[in-house]
């Protein structure tokens, strides 16, 4: 599908997920082939390579109704406890607008310039600085941001994240990425329950049953069939226990795989909708600059971190990165909408930081602040001048009127 604007890179990025999601879910019936592989060799250790497979393909067909349904169990529990799993990995919070009135006064207005459904506003109580959106459906939005991202970053640029996100969800990411991550753990869990169950079982096929063995079988069955049937029953069941090995291996791969597809292929239309959304490209690139390196969550899985606006895991070579790269992401804010890329950007270290000032709310009056603090720090003393004293900074003025946290 060719795109040739935004807004067509958008639905064909939407047609590449859905084909993408589709041959995510057909590995599911690789696992379960795999599984009926193994299950014959187990039951029958004296066939041919081509009267296992065959018949493994027969018990597939026959069973296609149970593992679908299995597996459509598995996304509709997931449906509806997934916000709630990663809520308790990440230790994320409903936060109300009385709470954090100026974080939710941004993303309520982002909402109303395009007409976008509120979703639900979490903060997750770490230094880390990332931001990530989930749900599913209207009523399960949620954009979850930490706290170290709202000390370390300035208004434009919380916006430009907080539109990141949205963006996100106008655009379906969210769900496609979800969904993935349930079909994936789904190929997951059955490649696991394989391996474990088989290992158990028979030691990967070398052994089972109080000593009895295919290589046993396999000798029972020379004595019965003149030799004949040594030939096509220990080495068939070896090759055949190989090719069910190399199909869950190569499944569990693959669903790793469109999963980094899905995650980097969306990256670049979030912040190019970020700008449309701010008109404020400077805010987007400095965001990125600021969050490059930061961004780990800690406890969360690497599902968890797919989502988030940068995934500090790199993958081996780039290969398995989830991301594209920050660099990556800024040449092209800088190429296709204008920006200007000040660099990489240092951030204060404890105790002085923006991470260990005092809390402040976030609707305080705004004061000019005194470098290096930022608009997300305390408000200052109302305007008054500074007493003197020892230990004046920029972070021990006196209280105002409204006074700090």
């Amino acid at each position: 599908m060719a795109a040739y604007g935004l807004y067509t890179h958008i639905q064909a990025n939407r047609f590449r997920s859905i084909v993408l999601l589709v041959q995510l879910f057909l590995l599911v019936y690789v696992i379960v082939y795999a599984g009926a592989l193994i299950i014959e060799v187990v039951h029958n250790g004296r066939g041919t390579v081509d009267y296992y497979l065959t018949v493994a393909l027969q018990d597939v067909i026959r069973t296609l109704p149970y593992s679908t349904g299995a597996a459509a169990l598995w996304i509709v529990i997931a449906y509806f406890f997934h916000q709630s799993i990663i809520d308790a990995v990440t230790g994320g919070e409903d936060v109300t607008r009385q709470q954090e009135p100026k974080l939710y006064n941004l993303l309520e207005n982002l909402c109303i310039s395009r007409g976008i459904p509120m979703p639900k506003l979490k903060i997750v109580e770490t230094d880390a600085l990332n931001a990530y959106a989930t749900g599913l459906n209207r009523r399960q939005y949620a954009v979850t941001v930490t706290r170290g991202l709202l000390n370390a970053l300035n208004d434009d640029e919380i916006e430009a994240v907080l539109g990141h996100e949205l963006t996100h969800i106008r655009n379906d990411d969210v769900q496609m990425m979800v969904i993935a991550v349930i079909i994936a753990g789904v190929v997951g869990f059955f490649a696991e329950l394989l391996f474990r169950g088989f290992a158990n079982f028979g030691g990967f096929g070398w052994g089972y049953g109080g000593g009895s063995s295919w290589s046993s079988s396999s000798s029972s069955s020379s004595s019965s069939d003149n030799g004949g049937g040594r030939k096509g029953s220990g080495g068939a069941a070896i090759i055949i226990v190989i090719i069910a090995v190399v199909l869950i291996a190569l499944a569990w791969l693959l669903s790793q795989l469109v999963r980094l597809a899905l995650s980097r292929s969306r990256e670049y239309l979030a912040d190019a909708g970020s700008v449309e959304l701010t008109k404020n490209p400077d805010a987007m690139i400095s965001a990125l600059r600021k969050i490059e390196g930061r961004g780990e969550l800690p406890g969360a899985t690497s599902a968890v971190m797919e989502l988030c606006v940068d995934n500090p895991r790199e993958g081996f070579s780039d290969l398995f990165a989830t991301h594209p790269s920050v660099g990556q992401r800024i040449q092209a804010l800088v190429k296709f909408a204008g920006g200007h890329d000040p660099g990489p950007l240092a951030l204060l270290p404890p105790p002085t930081g923006p991470w260990n000032r005092p809390q402040t709310p976030l609707d305080g009056p705004a004061q000019p602040p005194s470098p290096p603090a930022g608009p997300w720090g305390p408000h200052g003393n109302g305007g008054e001048p500074p007493q003197p004293g020892p230990s004046e900074g920029p972070w021990s003025d006196p209280p105002g009127p409204r006074g700090s946290r």
